[in-house]
C-alpha cells in the first residue's frame, strides 16, 4: 500500500514538474496572437492600426547593423599627463644618481612618453592591427590619432635600459627602479567609449515609419511582405508592453495555459490508467512518454521563436517511432495526438501543422508495423518525408486553390526532418540504457537464432534448443492472441533455458540411453534441476542480455516443485515428511502476463512429448490439468492474467498440438522401399 501511495505521489510531481515547463516555454502573448509568416497569405480579417504605431527595424537588421558598428567603431582614449610629471619628478629627487646619468634618463623618459605608452593588452591589439587607431577628446570633439608610434610599457623600459652602455651607469639605472614607475600615459576611457556607442546606436533602435490610428496594415488573403511583417511586428511589440503592465490578463492568460497544458497531460494519464492499469506501478512506464512529450515541445517551442518556418524542421515522427518501438502502435499515435495538441499551439499555421504532422505519424506508425531490424527505422523516415509533401500539397492547394501558394522551401525541411529521424535509433539507444527499457528492435535482434548464443545452445544441448523452439512457437501464438508483448515472449522463451547449457547431458531432452539420475540421490538431481535458473541468469549477464528477458529466466517455473524428484524422495522415505524446500526453484512466480505465458508453454510442451495418445481429447486434457494445476498452485497470483486470458492461452495450446501432433498416414513396407521420387503425393488427414 506504501508502494501505491509512493508511486501516485512520483506521478503527480513528474506530472506537475512537466506541466510547469511547458507553460514556461509556452508564448507569453496575453493578447490575441496572429500567427504568420513572411511572403505567405494572412489568414485573418483587415488589420487596421487602432492607435499610431511606431514601425522599428527588425531584430536582425538591428543586430547585423549592430555588428557593424561594433566592428567598425573606434574607442576613445584619454592621455594621462600627470604619468610623466611623476616619474620626472622621482628621477630628479633621487640623490644617488649621477648628474649625467639623471639627465640622460629624463631625457629618455620625456621621449618615450611623448611617443605614448601603452598597457601590454592594448600593446598586443595594435600588435596584431585590431587597433591602427584611437580617438582622443579635445574640446568636445572627437580627435583620431594612430597608433603606430605608441609602445608598450615592456618596450619602453627595454629601448630606456640599452641606452645606458657603462657598467657603472647601468647599475646606478637599476637601483632606480624605473620599471614599477613607468605606468602608462594612453588609458581606454571606458565610460566615453560606452557613451559614444550608445550615440551611434540610437539611430538604428529610433522607428523608421508611423502608422497612424485607423490606416490599414494588411488586409485578408493579402501577402505578409517583409515590410508588411515588420509592421505586424511592431504593432504586436506595442500591444505586449501595454499589456504587460495589466496584471489581470497575464493572470488570466497564465491560468488558462496551466488548465490547457493540465487537461492535456491529464489525458496522457487516463490512456494509460484505461489501457495499462496494471503497469502504472512501474514509474518509467509512464514517466518516459511523460518526459518525450516535454522534451519535443520545448525544442518545438525554441525551434518557433526563432525561425516559426523551421518548426517543420523538428522530428516530430521520431516520437510515435520510439513509441512503437518502446509500446505500440495504440500508444504512439495517440501520443503524438498529445504532442500536437501542444505544439499547435506554436505553430504559425495550427491547422495545416497538425494536419501535415499527423499525416505523416501516422504513415511512419504503419511503416513500422511489421518491425523486424533496424534499417526499416531508416525506411520509415523515407515514408515520413514522403508523406509530409503529400499531405502539405494537398493542404495547401485545397486551400490556396492555387500552386503559387505552395511554399517551397518547406520541402527542405521536410528533408531534414527525415534526415533527423533517420537516427531515431541512437535516441533510442540511450533510452535504453537512461530507463533500463527493451525495445521491440533489440528483442526481434534476440529472437536470431543464427546468433552466437543460439548456435551455442543448438550445439551443446540440441534437445533444449528445439524444446525452445516449440516454446517459442506455443508462447508467440498465445501472446498474440492475449494482447501480450509478442516480442517480448519469443525472445524469451529462446533463452529461458539457456542455464542447461553448464550440464546438458541431466536434462531428459538432451539424454541419449542411461540418464545420470540413476545413479543420483533424488535430493542431488533436484538441485541440479534447479540451477539450471542460477546458470541461466548467471550467463544471461554474461550475454548483456536485457532485465526483461533475466526476469522471463528466473520467473518461467517461479516457486514450483521438481516434482518428479520430490515423488521419487518421498517413495525413498514414506515414513518421514520431506522438506519440499529443496526441490522448490527460487522464484519469483510470474509478475507479467509474458512470464506467466512461458511458464506455461513451457511445462506444456515438455510434459506434451512423453504423450502416447495425441487424440484432441488427451491433448485437451494435458493442457488444462497442468495449466489448471499451476493455477491451483497459485503460481500466477502475482501476474496480472485474468481468468479470460488462461482460457484463450489453453485453446491456443490445444490448437497448436494437435497441429503439430496430427495424425499422419501410414505407408506400408513396400512404398517405404520405393524411391522418394516416385512416391505419390498424398495429403495428411
Amino acid at each position: 500500500m506504501q508502494l501505491v501511495k509512493n508511486t501516485k505521489i512520483a506521478l503527480a510531481f513528474a506530472f506537475a514538474v512537466a506541466t510547469a515547463l511547458i507553460v514556461y516555454f509556452m508564448p507569453r502573448s496575453s493578447h490575441q496572437r496572429y500567427i504568420y509568416e513572411e511572403n505567405r497569405p494572412w489568414s485573418y480579417s483587415l488589420l487596421t492600426a487602432p492607435f499610431d504605431i511606431t514601425v522599428y527595424r527588425d531584430s536582425a537588421t538591428i543586430h547585423r547593423m549592430t555588428d557593424s558598428i561594433d566592428a567598425t567603431m573606434v574607442p576613445i582614449f584619454l592621455r594621462d599627463n600627470s604619468q610623466p610629471t611623476r616619474v620626472l619628478a622621482a628621477i630628479e629627487r633621487n640623490d644617488s644618481l649621477p648628474r649625467h646619468v639623471a639627465l640622460k634618463l629624463a631625457n629618455a623618459v620625456a621621449r618615450v612618453y611623448r611617443k605614448g605608452i601603452v598597457n601590454q593588452e592594448v600593446a598586443t591589439r595594435i600588435a596584431r592591427g585590431q587597433l591602427p587607431e584611437v580617438k582622443f577628446n579635445e574640446s568636445n570633439v572627437n580627435v583620431s590619432c594612430p597608433t603606430s608610434e605608441f609602445i608598450s610599457q615592456r618596450d619602453a623600459y627595454a629601448h630606456i635600459d640599452s641606452l645606458f652602455t657603462s657598467s657603472d651607469d647601468h647599475r646606478a639605472f637599476s637601483a632606480m627602479g624605473l620599471s614599477s614607475l613607468l605606468q602608462p600615459n594612453i588609458i581606454e576611457d571606458h565610460e566615453a567609449t560606452r557613451l559614444y556607442r550608445e550615440s551611434l546606436l540610437q539611430p538604428i533602435m529610433a522607428g523608421i515609419g508611423l502608422i497612424q490610428k485607423g490606416e490599414k496594415i494588411i488586409g485578408p488573403a493579402e501577402i505578409v511582405t517583409p515590410q508588411r511583417y515588420q509592421i505586424i511586428r511592431s504593432y504586436e511589440q506595442t500591444l505586449e508592453k501595454q499589456s504587460s503592465h495589466n496584471r489581470s490578463q497575464l493572470l488570466y492568460s497564465l491560468l488558462g495555459k496551466v488548465l490547457f497544458t493540465a487537461l492535456t497531460l491529464g489525458l496522457l494519464y487516463m490512456f494509460f490508467r484505461l489501457y495499462y492499469h496494471n503497469r502504472l506501478k512501474q514509474n518509467k512506464f509512464v514517466l518516459l512518454p511523460l518526459m518525450l512529450v516535454t522534451l519535443f515541445f520545448i525544442f518545438t517551442a525554441i525551434v518557433a521563436k526563432l525561425f516559426n518556418s523551421a518548426i517543420y524542421c523538428v522530428p516530430l515522427a521520431a516520437l510515435p517511432v520510439i513509441m512503437v518501438v518502446f509500446y505500440d502502435a495504440r500508444t504512439a499515435f495517440f501520443l503524438t495526438v498529445i504532442e500536437l495538441m501542444l505544439c499547435g499551439l506554436v505553430a504559425s499555421y495550427p491547422l495545416e501543422f497538425i494536419f501535415v504532422e499527423l499525416t505523416g505519424a501516422a504513415a511512419v506508425i504503419f511503416s513500422l508495423k511489421d518491425l523486424s531490424k533496424r534499417s526499416e527505422l531508416v525506411k520509415s523516415a523515407f515514408v515520413a518525408f514522403a508523406t509530409y509533401t503529400l499531405a502539405y500539397l494537398a493542404f495547401t492547394l485545397t486551400i490556396s486553390g492555387s500552386p503559387e501558394g505552395i511554399s517551397w522551401h518547406l520541402l527542405g525541411y521536410f528533408g531534414i526532418n527525415a534526415v533527423l529521424i533517420s537516427f531515431a535509433y541512437i535516441l533510442i539507444f540511450l533510452l535504453e540504457k537512461l530507463f533500463g527499457m527493451v525495445s521491440v528492435v533489440t528483442l526481434v535482434e534476440l529472437s536470431d537464432i543464427s546468433s552466437k548464443a543460439m548456435r551455442e545452445l543448438s550445439r551443446v544441448c540440441p534437445g533444449t534448443f528445439q524444446h525452445s523452439m516449440a516454446v517459442s512457437n506455443l508462447a508467440t501464438e498465445a501472446a498474440h492472441n492475449i494482447g501480450a508483448n509478442v516480442q517480448l515472449v519469443r525472445a524469451g522463451a529462446l533463452y529461458h533455458d539457456i542455464g542447461k547449457i553448464n550440464n546438458p547431458a541431466f536434462f531428459t531432452e538432451n539424454q541419449y540411453g542411461k540418464s545420470p539420475h540413476d545413479t543420483m540421490p533424488p535430493i542431488q538431481s533436484a538441485r541440479v534441476i534447479i540451477n539450471h535458473i542460477h546458470d541461466g541468469l548467471a550467463r544471461a549477464e554474461s550475454l548483456k542480455l536485457p532485465k526483461a528477458i533475466r526476469d522471463l529466466i528466473a520467473q518461467h517455473h517461479g516457486k514450483g516443485r521438481v516434482k518428479y524428484f520430490y515423488a521419487m524422495e518421498c517413495r525413498r522415505h514414506p515414513d518421514q515428511e520431506v522438506d519440499p524446500a529443496p526441490f522448490t526453484y527460487p522464484g519469483p512466480n510470474p509478475q507479467t502476463r509474458e512470464a506467466s505465458i512461458l511458464m506455461m508453454a513451457d511445462a506444456v510442451e515438455a510434459a506434451s512429448r512423453s504423450l502416447t495418445d495425441h487424440t484432441p481429447e488427451a491433448i485437451g486434457d494435458l493442457v488444462n490439468r497442468l495449466i489448471d494445476g499451476q493455477v491451483a498452485e497459485g503460481l500466477h497470483n502475482d501476474s496480472p492474467l485474468s481468468f479470460r486470458d488462461i482460457k484463450e492461452i489453453k485453446q491456443v495450446f490445444i490448437s497448436r498440438l494437435r497441429t503439430m501432433y496430427h495424425a499422419r498416414i501410414q505407408y506400408p513396407p513396400e512404398a517405404l522401399a520405393t524411391p522418394a521420387s516416385n512416391l505419390p503425393v498424398v495429403e495428411s488427414k
